[in-house]
């Protein structure tokens, strides 16, 4: 079939690293020599790591300006990631809401989620490196997938470190990485999620740094995991704002993502970034209430420190020690945010960071037109966070007129 133009034909690179100057080296996005988005980021490793982060900075750089491999990534995702992925006006939920609502469909990807295209570009710059052994960590299990599968397509080893508890909550997750001949191994220290799994994987990669290459799954660690991460990842905003201007004619008010570790959120705010009429929203794990300390706001409630090579916003006590995160959802439950991407102020500013507590809504009168407000649910209930658009101003967030 012929090249076509425009968003989703098979000629468009739904994730050009270097197409359009936003992220590329020495861009007002970031990062400077040293790895650092303002004051953000960075390399804050053991010396022996030293020469295999050196090594992987310059294969990425020389693979990004390197039309065989950009090629080659492009056909992967096209064919393989079944990507571009749709955005879909979600048309009941807008009428509702009061607001026109698209949905970037990430979870219709091939192992169901964003994951892969970052797993794809790293996994394709494994081969090119002449390494064989792969490991990463994963949370909700998503990520560790992605690699299983992404090793298996291009026949390389595969190692995955997963908290206990998250191998508890995501048990057909990792079914499923089994099932693709990679050896998941359950983390037991710690809390047993995320964080513990990141600092196991770190330890083996210390370990067998010349033979194995650590695929990490978010937009965290040390220089150049971040800005490559990101560069992977990015393809979610440049499809999104391509596919919302080819749909509406013109750019969305605002755009909205969850922050975990981060990935998720930079891959769609990236796009967006020079835009400055498009307010950016990510939305933090609350957990039982950033008050009570068992959240996973680490933008919200945390304060500047270094965890996982990487100077960033993360959780932590008065001595300065990393303190357990919570959440319900496996994956967001990460004490550091990936604001080491990006140079945002905090907590002013067009990046705006919130942390929902499961609510249910309640109606309310006090105002001129019917709106929500929100209360506590009772201790022993779980219900999903619920807002909705304020009808009489498509802008304003209050409320939905019942629960799911």
């Amino acid at each position: 079939m012929a090249p076509q133009d425009g968003p989703g034909g098979p000629g468009h690179h739904p994730n050009p690293p270097h197409a359009d100057g936003r992220g590329t080296p020495g861009s007002a996005a970031g990062p400077d020599a040293s790895g650092h988005f303002g004051r953000f980021g960075g390399r804050f490793i053991p010396e022996a790591l030293t020469a295999a982060l050196d090594e992987l900075t310059t294969e990425f750089d020389k693979a990004i300006g390197d039309p065989a491999f950009v090629a080659e990534f492009d056909r992967m995702l096209r064919e393989y990631a079944n990507l571009p992925s749709p955005l879909y006006l979600a048309q009941r939920l807008s009428a509702r809401a009061g607001a026109r609502i698209l949905l970037k469909r990430e979870d219709l990807n091939h192992t169901g989620a964003h994951k892969i295209r970052n797993v794809l570009g790293q996994a394709l710059l494994v081969k090119r490196m002449g390494k064989r052994r792969v490991i990463a960590e994963t949370g909700a299990g998503q990520h560790g997938v992605a690699t299983a599968t992404a090793c298996a397509y291009l026949d390389l080893d595969c190692v995955v470190y997963m908290g206990a508890e998250d191998t508890r909550r995501q048990a057909l997750n990792v079914a499923r990485m089994r099932m693709l001949g990679a050896e998941v191994i359950p983390v037991e220290t710690g809390s047993r999620t995320l964080k513990d799994a990141i600092n196991e994987a770190l330890r083996d990669w210390v370990t067998n740094v010349d033979t194995t290459h650590y695929l990490l799954g978010t937009a965290a660690g040390p220089h150049p995991f971040p800005r490559m991460v990101r560069e992977f990842v990015r393809g979610i905003g440049d499809e999104a704002r391509e596919q919302t201007l080819a749909m509406t004619g013109a750019l969305p008010d605002a755009v909205a993502a969850c922050v975990g570790g981060g990935s998720n959120a930079i891959g769609v705010f990236h796009a967006f970034v020079p835009d400055a009429e498009v307010r950016l929203y990510g939305f933090e794990a609350g957990g039982d209430g950033v008050e009570t300390g068992r959240h996973a706001a680490s933008i919200t409630g945390g304060a500047i420190g270094v965890l996982h090579g990487a100077r960033t916003f993360l959780l932590q006590d008065a001595d300065g020690q990393t303190v357990e995160s919570h959440s319900i959802s496996a994956g967001l439950d990460y004490p550091p945010s990936a604001r080491n991407t990006r140079g945002w102020p905090r907590p002013a500013g067009r990046a705006t960071s919130r942390s929902p507590t499961p609510r249910r809504w309640t109606p309310s009168r006090c105002c001129a037109a019917p709106r929500g407000s929100f209360r506590r649910s009772r201790a022993r209930t779980r219900w999903p966070v619920r807002c909705g658009w304020h009808r009489g101003s498509p802008r304003n967030w209050a409320g939905s007129r019942r629960s799911w």
